[in-house]
């Protein structure tokens, strides 16, 4: 078979700007929403028509940051602490043959803007700029299966990681509040996650990190078990 030529039909608009502490699956962070905005020749009224009838739709994508990382037959996933190898088919590695994601995403809403067709997404997973490939609408009859089985990711991963301001990330936040009223459950939710990698979990010294998270650059540090969130500057 030759090979197939793939473009994108759309944008992603997201609060994540990096990599690093997207939630790995939809739906963990409330207030990590964003939007679809659709590409030339997509973005007609006519090709969504109908579409604003359903709660939710499969997003299929591109994991254009790690496209060029290759692929193994085995990889390490998080879930699995990072330490234990299972097939690549088994898991949703971002390392495939196919550098192809798809995640279910609340549709909150469609709209046009000028030119545009934009969807409002709820919760999700995608970091800002994500190519989108297709969109196919939601259908609980057929895929809502309440007895299936899921392996190593049977049950909602734990986002029970302590999360703690100081004095100076307090400030920032009540300096934000009249714009970005959620920002402390937003940084909380997306934190309470330990985006740390799985190697570094059970480390016990102090270490900080940095993330991107919609117009700010949020340092944190962990040590004994808990999470600090030290600086709140904007970008």
């Amino acid at each position: 078979m030759t090979a197939l030529s793939i473009e994108p039909i759309g944008i992603i608009h997201s609060p994540y700007k990096e990599k690093f502490a997207v939630p790995r699956q939809p739906g963990l962070v409330a207030d990590g929403c964003g939007e679809l905005r659709l590409l030339p020749p997509y973005n007609q009224a006519e090709a969504v028509r109908g579409l604003e009838q359903f709660s939710h739709i499969w997003v299929l994508f591109i994991f254009h940051q790690t496209q060029n990382g290759g692929w193994h037959p085995t990889v390490r996933p998080p879930r699995l602490g990072g330490n234990a190898r299972v097939g690549v088919f088994a898991t949703r590695s971002t390392f495939r043959p196919n550098p192809i994601g798809m995640s279910l995403i609340e549709l909150k809403g469609i709209r046009q803007q000028g030119s545009e067709i934009v969807l409002e997404l709820g919760s999700l997973d995608l970091v800002d700029g994500t190519p989108v490939v297709d969109i196919k609408p939601y259908l609980p009859f057929v895929e809502n299966i309440p007895d299936a089985r899921a392996g190593f990711a049977q049950d909602i991963p734990l986002a029970d990681m302590p999360v703690n301001f100081t004095i100076e990330a307090e400030q920032r936040l009540l300096q934000e509040v009249r714009n970005h009223p959620n920002l402390r459950r937003f940084i909380t939710q997306v934190l309470a996650q330990d985006p740390r990698p799985a190697y570094r979990k059970g480390e016990q010294q102090s270490r900080e990190f940095a993330v991107h998270l919609s117009e700010f650059n949020v340092r944190w540090r962990v040590e004994n078990g808990q999470t600090d969130v030290i600086a709140i500057d904007k970008r």
